[in-house]
């Protein structure tokens, strides 16, 4: 009967440990590392939310600053970038200061999916699927009837975009890859 006892302890263990893995699993999400917006798909981004004077520009994970950057100079627009990493947000607000756009443009550090959104007229974002699922209930929360969402390479399951573009030139991934960007409006 021992050895019973001791195989059902392990078997109850290890179902323990099991359960409590997994519950600290479900709990992460997948880090979102950086990799820059090339600057044609940045502009073909902001033509298709038709950015106009008066527009306010948040862009979500916005690690150089480029997408708020070209925003404020090529539109002359408030933007907003809300990034948490502290090296990429001390490099975008030099960039912004060499572009000479710092009156128009603010950096926060910030957790984008606890972030205030009211303020937006126009939401960029280069993230992966699961942090544009889980940013759908402050986009509902936060954004005004005539709000524009442009998502990068991958769109918000579930939300049919009004304008869908594949970007005819590939851009060259490390190793050789080739990669057509998308863009989800």
């Amino acid at each position: 009967m021992a050895p019973v006892k001791r195989l059902l302890s392990t078997l109850i263990s290890n179902c323990l440990l099991i359960a409590v893995a997994s519950a600290v699993a479900a709990e992460f999400q997948e880090e979102i590392p950086f990799v820059p917006t090339p600057i044609e798909v940045v502009d073909r981004m902001l033509k298709l939310a038709e950015v106009k004077k008066g527009d306010v520009v948040y862009d979500l994970g916005s690690g150089d600053g480029r997408i708020v950057i070209r925003a404020a100079k090529k539109y002359g627009v408030r933007a907003v970038g809300i990034e948490m990493d502290s090296l990429l947000l001390e490099k975008a607000k030099k960039d912004a200061k060499a572009a000479g756009v710092s009156h128009l443009v603010e950096f926060r550090s910030e957790d984008a999916l606890k972030a205030d959104l009211s303020k937006a007229t126009v939401v960029t974002l280069y993230m992966l699927p699961w942090f544009n699922e889980a940013m759908k209930p402050s986009f509902k929360k936060y954004l005004k009837p005539g709000a524009r969402i442009v998502a990068h390479d991958f769109g918000i399951e579930g939300w049919e975009p009004v304008y869908t573009e594949k970007m005819r030139e590939l851009g060259l991934k490390p190793g050789g890859y080739k990669h057509q960007h998308a863009i989800y409006l």
